[in-house]
């Protein structure tokens, strides 16, 4: 489904501003961070002003006491649509943080009150969690409570578990057990567990108008969820033909592609959207050539805020791409929907879907 066609979309794209950077675009080092609004004071007297100031700088120093004492942790969580989608939350620090985020994963769990509106967590209630962390490896042992979920949510908490816990440089793969011993299968409907569980399994796997799997590589791309006011980037993993060599030339085709229509997911990208070149990689940073296709019902030169993110969160997640810089027909002249210039290449933001858009 195209989100050109949701009705007054475009009103709601700037909630996704602070995603973005460089010139305003996708954060990751080079993220901005807005300043908040500045404390204005009418002093009716020399007296009166100072007493106003202080409280601001004594409120100022609180808040910044409290944001120190937290951790921004991607928790993937279910949507109402059943999809496993990234929501940035601020957990308290802690020395543990993986097993914090498995802890903040369990229904009736911490997380309870802070979840966006429409997610629920995933493991079971009670569930208690440990994890050890060893050579890029997490082994988690699960209490016999995790056993207590519904078939079909089975693969939805494997993903869940492993994309949370893989948002750490220091776990490249997951191991699980429960009790104390190791799971090579899913307790309720049998799933395979693979003994080095990573992103490379899939989340929210589609394999729709796939004829021959085995013929078949996979891809995970990012389109847009959610509803107006409240839209965030879901990952899809599509299955791709493996004639088509290039991954990143995979991801824009399925970019282009768009979603499966009876997904309730949305994308900006113009079906005669097209690469005028083979992208090019150095130092980490791939460069697109597009035709003039991609800026859609846009004005020439503007490009859409969800299409950027879709596409910089969809190559980033591939390896050794840590950021993207695009051309339309040979020249970097875009700008944004803002009217800023897109000078800069564009990294992926060190957390996804933060709540702050």
């Amino acid at each position: 489904m195209s989100l050109n066609k949701r009705a007054l979309l475009f009103s709601a794209v700037f909630i996704f501003a602070t995603l973005l950077t460089g010139c305003g675009l996708l954060g990751g080092e080079e993220k901005k961070q807005m300043d908040p609004p500045k404390e204005v004071t009418y002093e009716d007297s020399g007296k009166a002003g100072t007493e106003e100031t202080s409280a601001t700088k004594k409120q100022s120093a609180k808040e910044k006491s409290a944001k120190e004492k937290t951790v921004l942790t991607e928790l993937y969580l279910l949507d109402k649509e059943g999809y496993v989608v990234p929501q940035t939350l601020a957990l308290p620090k802690t020395a543990g943080i993986a097993k914090q985020a498995l802890d903040y994963l369990v229904i009736n769990g911490p997380v309870s009150e802070m979840l966006p509106n429409g997610f629920q967590a995933v493991i079971p209630a009670d569930t208690q969690v440990s994890v050890d962390i060893k050579d890029g490896a997490a082994t988690v042992d699960f209490s016999k409570e995790f056993a207590n979920y519904k078939k079909e949510q089975e693969l939805k908490i494997l993903e869940s578990i492993t994309w949370t816990l893989t948002q750490f440089d220091s776990i490249k793969t997951v191991k699980l057990q429960m009790n104390g011993k190791e799971l090579n299968e899913m307790p309720v409907n049998g799933t395979p567990v693979s003994k080095e569980l990573s992103r490379a399994n899939g989340i929210n796997i589609d394999t729709n108008d796939v004829v021959d799997i085995a013929n078949t590589k996979a891809v995970t791309v990012y389109y847009v969820g959610g509803d107006e006011g409240e839209y965030y980037y879901v990952p899809v993993t599509r299955r791709v033909d493996n004639e088509v060599k290039n991954n990143i030339e995979a991801a824009i085709n399925e970019l282009v592609e768009g979603p499966n229509y009876a997904s309730n997911l949305l994308s900006e990208f113009d079906s005669n959207v097209k690469l005028l070149d083979k992208p090019k990689i150095e130092n980490g940073k791939v460069t697109l050539n597009f035709n003039e296709a991609i800026f859609g019902s846009f004005k020439e030169k503007i490009i859409s805020d969800h299409l950027l993110n879709s596409i910089v969160l969809s190559l980033t997640e591939q390896k050794g791409i840590e950021s993207v810089s695009i051309l339309v027909k040979g020249k970097a002249e875009l700008v944004t929907e803002k009217g800023e210039k897109l000078s800069a290449p564009v990294a992926r933001p060190e957390k996804v879907n933060t709540g702050s858009f």
